[in-house]
């Protein structure tokens, strides 16, 4: 059984977006599965939630301009 928690750690996690598809585009910026640029994937782990909040905000419009082209 694990020890007492604040209650907020499950609100501050923040599921990575990666499908396990790593692969860049043809421009060599973002990530074919996540839509997310390699500097974002590289500091996934140490970002805080806001900042996981932010990137996954960002990604819907990202994935849309992809297929647009």
């Amino acid at each position: 059984m694990s020890g007492p928690t604040s209650g907020n750690e499950d609100a501050d996690r923040v599921p990575s977006p990666c499908i396990s598809v790593c692969e860049l585009d043809a421009e060599g910026v973002l990530c074919t599965g996540c839509f997310r640029t390699l500097d974002e994937i590289a500091a996934w782990g140490t970002l805080d939630a806001d900042a996981k909040r932010r990137v996954l905000a960002a990604l819907p419009a990202r994935k849309a301009s992809r297929r647009m082209r």
